[in-house]
């Protein structure tokens, strides 16, 4: 049998602590294991050892004796158990911290529900920014009786169970002694009053469910999986609290001309050998229309061009990126007699090494 611990040290408290101190790390201690709030394992067990130390260091003959001869001393000390044992007002501290804690919680005001919904922009309209209308389904104040759950002329009346208090209390007894048991009112659902006449609109809720049609502004340069928050969209609030916010995943389409590097715009343009070799003018297409560009001769494939603040608007400061054209030059896949002849002539004036000498 393992030998029992100090009585000072179950406590936390040193050999000269005061009896106000004693008592203070007991009603402490025996709030944290007390096992009608803590099913841990050994919760139980440690519950007793406080009590029993509690139980010498609360009485000075006791105390003194266990100072003089430890354990051996204070054998007979705690016989009694807990039967009957009255904690002196402690099942009250229970009481008031569990109880007025629920009580307070549920009547506390409550923040409504946030929502969530998702909304596909072209690629264009994540670039530039738009205005987007959006339907959701939400939680609102009942329009016919303002949110009170009453029929419009009528009021709640007192809970005849709890007497308008929203908490039941019962004394109950068990092992451990007497305990108060506070309990939220089942009839009144701890509100302290019934209502009698409901609203025959939303049955007495006091909330109802509206389908609505919200307008999303779109920052220009939203990214694809970005979430837009809008505040106060979401579900009402219960007894005075804010209503909850609503966030829209936004996806962007794929561009069949465009793709997105950044803030950068990336566009391919393709060339034929005869405008990659000579050089030549195109026009270019961006977000903000046509734009014309020049191709110097001897332009290589692969190469790239960069049109300034021709790309997406930066999210969080001024300005755009850029668009930036990449040349591919393209490969005939089949020629007319005329163009084979013509390939022929100019590939026996051409070779590798004599365009490297150039």
């Amino acid at each position: 049998m393992a030998p029992k611990r100090d009585y000072y040290e179950i406590l936390g408290v040193p050999r000269n602590a005061t009896n106000e101190e004693i008592k203070r790390a007991y009603r402490r201690l025996a709030f944290k294991y007390h096992p009608d709030h803590n099913h841990d394992d050994g919760a139980e067990e440690k519950f007793k050892e406080i009590n029993e130390a509690y139980e010498v260091l609360s009485d000075a003959s006791k105390r003194a004796t266990y100072d003089h001869f430890g354990h051996s001393g204070t054998d007979g000390f705690f016989t009694r158990g807990f039967e009957g044992f009255d904690f002196g007002g402690f099942g009250d501290i229970f009481d008031a911290f569990f109880s007025g804690m629920t009580y307070a919680a549920r009547h506390a005001p409550q923040r409504g529900a946030d929502l969530h919904s998702k909304l596909t922009i072209s690629f264009e309209e994540a670039a530039l920014g738009c205005e987007k209308e959006i339907g959701i389904r939400r939680i609102e104040l009942c329009s016919l009786c303002h949110g009170t759950g009453a029929r419009p002329g009528s009021q709640p009346s007192r809970c005849p169970h709890c007497d308008g208090t929203g908490r039941v209390r019962r004394v109950e007894r068990s092992l451990f002694g007497r305990f108060i048991n506070t309990t939220i009112c089942e009839q009144c659902q701890g509100e302290g009053k019934v209502i009698t006449e409901p609203c025959p609109q939303c049955r007495g809720a006091g909330r109802e469910k509206r389908e609505r049609r919200i307008f999303v502004e779109i920052p220009a340069g939203v990214e694809d999986g970005s979430r837009i928050r809008l505040s106060g969209e979401g579900d009402a609030g219960m007894r005075g609290g804010s209503p909850g916010d609503l966030y829209v995943a936004i996806s962007v389409l794929k561009h069949e001309l465009f793709t997105r590097q950044g803030d950068d715009v990336i566009y391919e343009l393709p060339l034929n050998f005869a405008q990659a070799a000579l050089g030549t003018e195109v026009e270019v297409p961006t977000l903000y229309g046509k734009t014309k560009l020049h191709i110097p001769p001897g332009t290589q494939s692969g190469e790239e061009f960069r049109l300034k603040n021709k790309g997406i608007a930066h999210l969080r400061r001024n300005g755009r990126g850029d668009q930036i054209v990449r040349l591919r030059v393209v490969t005939p896949k089949s020629l007319t007699k005329e163009q084979r002849r013509l390939f022929e002539q100019l590939a026996s004036t051409l070779s590798p090494r004599k365009e490297k000498d150039r």
